[in-house]
């Protein structure tokens, strides 16, 4: 399978930053192994040999055994990413990558570099206590299993922070609002963040774990929706009827909301998301049609972001750019030569990797894709 290195460019850097990586490890690594696989779920890579110069430049050189490590503690964060592993296009990236670390990192003012110490370290505690709070000893197992020492995992994160720190400093705030005025323009729903209730009248049994089991015909289901939508404009209770009517198991305990999502990465199903984005604040909707089922929707709140608030991101995100700028276009200047096998100049696309893809999940009585 090819790896899809666009993909990948644009998701990685910017997730150091932002921090979430307790999350990632808590979605990722802290999974037990998938049944009936016999994986592990934080993977390590076949290792190069500790003495093979995997790189060069006009500085130093790449040792198989710093790239290994390099690569184990990638797959400790991202174990999704071991569908590409063994791919030239994937280990010629990487390998880029780290001597951008190692370069830009190197470049980092003193005040980033103890900032990301203290922020790393902080991060490897939460972390640490996240894995001891599901089992005891399952810290020091799981970096058994991954290859690592403790001070692996900060550095890694260290490094990360310290670059991506030093690179959204030479971002302007200017340039960070030129891009959110863009990315308005482009989608005004963009920077929207909903509390959104829902009372879910479902085609399909959300017991099922299969999700093809019928629970009703649309004609049956459409009646019912409309059934609750007559109850509420009579006065009905929202909270009441959600947990008496609504098949959303996600939702139906707490009155059928979901709060404060950020619509543009809600990985909601279209329908609903439309419907999100233009109702009436405050207004109980008609029924509304999705792949799910028929949907009594109230949009409790909808503002945008503000500039002022997504600066942050916003410099991170030009960040990344910069970065994967410099691999592209700066490290060839640094006479780097890569040992590796090399990627095939035109990958078919069809044969892409998403590092992002996992296994399908079973279909959702909720809005969403995929299970909240």
């Amino acid at each position: 399978m090819q790896f899809n290195r666009k993909h990948f460019a644009a998701k990685w850097f910017g997730v150091a930053l932002v921090l979430v990586l307790v999350l990632a490890v808590a979605a990722g690594c802290g999974k037990k192994k998938d049944e009936g696989s016999g994986a592990s779920a934080s993977p390590t890579p076949t290792p190069f040999p500790d003495d093979m110069v995997v790189a060069t430049y006009k500085d130093g050189k790449i040792t198989g055994k710093e790239f290994n490590k390099f690569l184990n503690t990638t797959f400790f964060f991202y174990p999704q990413y071991a569908a590409a592993e063994g791919d030239p296009g994937f280990n010629d990236y990487m390998v880029k990558q780290m001597l951008t670390l190692r370069i830009l990192g190197n470049q980092a003012s003193d005040a980033n570099k103890k900032d990301a110490e203290t922020k790393a370290k902080e991060q490897v505690v939460q972390i640490k206590d996240y894995f001891e709070s599901q089992e005891k000893g399952s810290w020091d197992k799981q970096l058994k299993e991954s290859k690592l020492e403790e001070k692996d995992v900060q550095s890694y994160m260290q490094s990360t922070l310290a670059v991506m720190s030093d690179m959204a400093g030479k971002v302007s705030d200017q340039e960070a609002k030129d891009n959110y005025d863009k990315a308005l323009k482009a989608d005004a729903h963009v920077y929207d963040v909903a509390t959104v209730s829902h009372i879910l009248i479902a085609l399909k049994d959300p017991n099922d774990s299969t999700g093809q089991k019928d629970l009703r015909t649309k004609e049956e289901a459409l009646k019912r929706a409309q059934e609750v939508k007559g109850k509420l404009d009579a006065g009905g209770d929202f909270v009441a009827l959600a947990k008496e009517y609504s098949d959303d198991p996600g939702s139906k305990d707490n009155g059928g909301k979901y709060e404060n999502e950020e619509l543009a990465t809600s990985g909601w199903d279209p329908d609903f998301l439309k419907a999100a984005q233009d109702l009436t604040v405050g207004k109980v909707s008609d029924p509304v049609e999705t792949s799910f089922g028929y949907h009594i929707m109230l949009v409790n709140s909808r503002a945008a972001k503000t500039f002022d608030q997504m600066k942050e991101e916003l410099k991170s995100e030009a960040a990344g750019v910069k970065i994967n700028d410099f691999v592209e276009n700066e490290l060839p200047k640094l006479d780097f030569k890569s040992n590796l096998p090399q990627p095939s100049p035109s990958p078919s696309p069809s044969a892409s990797v998403s590092p992002a893809a996992s296994a399908s999940p079973a279909a959702s009585a909720s809005p969403s894709a995929s299970a909240k």
